[in-house]
């Protein structure tokens, strides 16, 4: 597909930086009070963005923090890999009984790579139980709250969604939310799309390894970095009322684990709802989006190739990353995965980002799609969080089934917003 018109002279990095104030114009068309747009925090929220993913990923000593996580995901994996082994066999990574003549072949996910998750959500238990994790959100939250002048019961809920998923971050405000305003239960459920929970990160880290051993590092950036993203997109679409006082909260803790026994065991139990979840998930979809596309391939071809869900995507996907920084002789596909992502979920983007051709994509756009993918932003989620919370807070009910669909084009936008800003920063 080529554009009518030169772009070349615009530049790489001029192009993501259209991207941040287009991806901001585009949320204040959805607002619901375009005259009241915060245009001194969207101009420190982009710059803090910058700030911190410039800290994080070039001062020398974040960068080595960050590279030095691969062997944390290693050691996980290889701890991961002596259980599957001594329950599933060869299957989970054990020596097989027989003569392997394609190795590549023996790789499972199922009993192999996803089964990490189940041991990752008890071990994050773990630490928050310890307070480890509890220490890093509180001190995240604080930050939020002071910089970005939300209030507490946001920035704890925020903060929380680093590490924490969708529905398991609000319960740390779960007193709160039947108090916040509409503008701020906008921001928390913007939030949950916006981020991704730490007890999947280390899968995604395993899936692009291949091509990149430090990705986890700016997976963890990225889920970071796109928080502010997050509130700057909510507060442009649903903007406080005039004198609306934001709700404070104590950093309350609301698991409630007995001990460090029970903390590891409930949070072994959450992950495998979570792991029977994404397997479940990861059959449907896949399966659905192949039925598409073989319903779609008894009919005329488009532009000289079978129509299909991803080309689709693609078309409708291939601006949004171009503004984002991604070369348009690449956006489309780069478009297609984002598509993917939003149609299905964001592992099977991540599966199939791994499986792209070498060459379909430069280093820079890689990066680019990570950032831009590292969300649960999709329709999937959609009906997890209104179930979550509508079980949390049922007096909020119709409040929360009629902002998570708006909630979902913020927390795409903020995504996006994220991958412009790597690909305004990026050195190589």
């Amino acid at each position: 597909m080529d554009l009518p018109f030169e772009l070349s002279d615009i530049g790489v990095r001029g192009q993501s930086a259209l991207g941040l104030v287009a991806f901001v114009f585009i949320a204040w068309l959805f607002s619901n009070g375009k005259g009241r747009f915060p245009f001194f925090s969207a101009v420190w929220t982009v710059g803090a963005q910058i700030l911190i993913a410039a800290l994080l990923l070039y001062l020398p000593p974040a960068r080595e923090a960050l590279k030095s996580l691969r062997a944390v995901v290693e050691a996980l994996q290889a701890a991961t890999t002596v259980g599957t082994s001594f329950v599933f066999g060869y299957m989970g990574g054990a020596e097989p009984p027989f003569e392997v003549v394609n190795q590549g072949a023996m790789f499972n996910f199922a009993f192999g790579a996803l089964p990490l998750v189940i041991f990752f959500s008890g071990l994050s238990a773990l630490l928050w139980h310890w307070g480890i994790l509890k220490f890093f959100v509180r001190g995240f939250a604080f930050l939020l709250e002071k910089i970005f002048r939300v209030g507490g019961a946001v920035a704890l809920s925020s903060a929380a969604n680093t590490f924490l998923g969708q529905t398991e971050a609000p319960l740390m405000i779960r007193p709160f939310l039947n108090r916040v305003s509409r503008s701020e239960l906008f921001i928390i459920i913007t939030g949950g799309f916006a981020t991704v929970a730490g007890s999947v990160m280390a899968i995604y880290a395993i899936i692009l390894d291949n091509i990149d051993p430090s990705v986890l590092g700016h997976i963890i950036v990225a889920s970071i970095i796109s928080v502010p993203a997050a509130i700057l997109m909510a507060q442009v679409m649903i903007p406080a009322e005039k004198h609306e006082l934001p709700t404070s909260a104590d950093a309350a803790d609301d698991f409630k684990y007995a001990s460090s026994m029970d903390a590891f065991v409930r949070g072994v139990t959450d992950g495998l709802g979570l792991y029977l979840n994404i397997i479940a998930a990861l059959i449907a979809f896949t399966a659905f989006a192949a039925l598409i596309n073989i319903l779609l391939a008894a009919g005329p071809d488009v532009a000289g190739a079978p129509l299909t869900l991803e080309r689709m995507l693609g078309v409708v996907f291939a601006p949004l990353m171009w503004l984002a920084g991604v070369p348009w002789n690449e956006a489309f596909d780069a478009g297609s995965l984002m598509g993917v992502k939003t149609a299905v979920n964001e592992l099977v983007a991540y599966v199939r980002l791994s499986e792209v051709p070498e060459g379909t994509f430069s280093d820079r756009t890689f990066l680019i799609l990570v950032y831009s993918l590292c969300g649960f932003a999709n329709f999937a989620s959609l009906g997890i969080v209104i179930g979550g919370l509508t079980v949390l807070a049922p007096e909020r009910r119709q409040d929360v089934i009629n902002l998570a669909p708006r909630a979902l084009v913020a927390g795409t936008l903020a995504t996006l917003m994220t991958g412009a800003v790597i690909g305004l920063i990026w050195v190589g």
